[in-house]
C-alpha cells in the first residue's frame, strides 16, 4: 500500500511522525507531500529517510487564477505519485486534498488535528457538504467527533482515534530528578510551581471577541490575585510567538502584565527539553479558549495533575480525581482551582493526583496504541 500524506505545513505537524513510522514499520510506502522550505516537521522526516514532494500548491485560497492553477498542478502532482490513499491533515491540507481530488478513484482519509475551524459559521456551514468528500473523518477526540456528526457526518465515518503522547518518553520524574531540574531552574525545592505550555496566537478577530486562543492572558489575570496572596508561588511560562504576530501578542501581555517586573513569573520562548520544565512543576494550567487536547497530556504523562478550561477536547484529559476543569475564559474560577491545587500541594495530596493523571495517560492516550489504530484503519479503507 502507498500512502500520500498531505500537509500544509512544513515546520508543524511532527505529531505525524509516529503514524509515518508506523504505517512504513509494517510494510507501506509513505510519500509526504509537503509546502518549499525549511522546517522542522521536514528535517524529522529527512533523518526517516521518508520521500517528500514539494507541494505546487501554496495552500492559500484567495480568489484569484492562480489559486485554480495551483490546485490544478497539485492533482497533477497527486496523479503523479498514483498512491493507493489520500491522507491529510490540516483544514487548508483537507480543502486542498478534497478538491484536488474529485473524480479520482482514491480513498480520502481527512484526520482532524483541533476544532478551531469549526467555531466559524462559513465554515461549519461548507463542511456540511465538504466533509462528505472524506471516506473517512477521524476525529482527534470525541468533541471533534460530536462537532462532525452533528453536520450529518454518521459514526461509523467518524472514528475517534487522539494524536496522544509518547508515555515512554514522558514519564514522572522520581525525587531526584525533580529536585535537579528545580536547582536547573533555580526554583526553591519547596515553592509550588504553575506551568503552562503553549505557544502565543495573535488574537483573530473573527472567533473569541479577539482574544489570543490560548488564553494567556485569563491565566495572567487569575495568576496576579493567587501570586499576591501566595508570593513564594512561581509561574513557568513556555512557548513562544507561534509566528511573527505570536510573538508581537506576547510581547503585548509581557508589557501588559507587567511580568518584567514580576518575579513570580518566568516565561521562557523556547527551551531544549519540556520535560525539564514539568519535572519541576506541581500542577499545569491550561486554560485555552479553544482546543484538542493540548500540552495536557503531556503533563498528565508526566504525572503533573492539571488545571483545564471546559474548550473543545480538554475535559477528556481529567477527571475528578487527577484534575480540574474550568469555564474557558473565566479567570475568577480560574483562581478559585489554583487555590484548590494550593491547598491540596500543602496537605501532600498532589502526588496522588498525579499517579491517577499519568494512569488515565497510559489508558487512553498511549501514541503509539493510537497510530497502530489509524494504521488498522488506513488498512482497511485502502481494501
Amino acid at each position: 500500500m502507498h500512502v500520500l500524506l498531505l500537509l500544509k505545513t512544513a515546520n508543524g505537524g511532527l505529531w505525524t511522525v509516529p503514524h509515518i513510522e508506523e504505517l512504513r514499520g509494517r510494510g507501506h510506502r509513505v510519500t509526504v507531500l509537503l509546502p518549499p522550505g525549511p522546517g522542522r516537521l521536514r528535517e524529522a522526516l529527512d533523518e526517516l529517510g521518508v520521500p517528500t514532494v514539494e507541494s505546487a500548491f501554496s495552500f492559500s485560497f484567495r480568489p484569484a487564477p492562480r489559486t485554480l492553477l495551483g490546485l490544478w498542478r497539485l492533482r497533477r502532482q497527486i496523479g503523479a505519485v498514483a498512491p493507493d490513499v489520500l491522507h491529510y491533515h490540516l483544514y487548508a491540507s483537507a480543502l486542498a486534498a478534497r478538491l484536488c481530488s474529485i473524480g479520482l478513484r482514491l480513498p480520502r482519509v481527512h484526520m482532524v488535528a483541533g476544532p478551531l475551524y469549526l467555531e466559524s459559521p462559513v465554515i461549519r456551514t461548507a463542511e456540511r457538504a465538504l466533509a462528505r468528500l472524506d471516506h473517512v473523518t477521524v476525529a482527534g477526540s470525541e468533541h471533534t467527533a460530536e462537532r462532525y456528526r452533528t453536520l450529518g457526518l454518521p459514526a461509523t465515518r467518524t472514528p475517534v482515534i487522539p494524536y496522544g503522547v509518547d508515555v515512554s518518553r514522558f514519564t514522572p520524574p522520581d525525587a531526584a530528578r525533580r529536585a535537579r531540574a528545580r536547582a536547573a531552574l533555580g526554583l526553591d525545592p519547596g515553592a509550588f510551581v504553575a506551568i503552562m505550555v503553549a505557544y502565543t496566537y495573535a488574537p483573530k478577530r473573527s472567533v473569541h471577541r479577539g482574544r489570543g486562543i490560548k488564553g494567556h492572558d485569563v491565566l495572567l489575570e487569575a495568576w496576579q490575585a493567587f501570586a499576591a496572596r501566595h508570593p513564594y508561588a512561581r509561574l513557568l511560562l513556555v512557548g513562544g510567538g507561534f509566528d511573527a504576530a505570536g510573538e508581537n501578542h506576547r510581547r503585548e501581555l509581557i508589557a501588559r502584565f507587567r511580568l518584567a517586573d514580576d518575579p513570580t513569573v518566568v516565561w521562557r520562548s523556547s527551551v531544549p527539553d519540556v520535560r525539564l520544565m514539568y519535572d519541576a512543576a506541581d500542577v499545569s494550567v491550561s486554560p485555552s479558549l479553544s482546543e484538542n487536547h493540548g500540552a495536557a497530556v503531556e503533563a498528565g504523562a508526566m504525572g503533573v495533575p492539571c488545571i483545564v478550561s471546559d474548550a473543545g477536547a480538554l475535559p477528556e484529559t481529567v477527571d475528578a480525581q487527577c484534575g480540574w476543569v474550568v469555564p474557558r475564559g473565566d479567570a475568577g474560577v480560574l483562581l478559585t482551582a489554583l487555590e484548590e491545587a494550593h491547598l491540596a500541594f500543602l496537605s501532600g495530596g498532589l502526588p496522588a493526583r498525579g499517579a491517577r493523571a499519568r494512569e488515565r495517560m497510559v489508558e487512553r492516550f498511549d501514541r503509539c496504541a493510537a497510530a497502530a489504530r489509524l494504521a488498522d484503519l488506513i488498512e482497511r479503507v485502502a481494501r
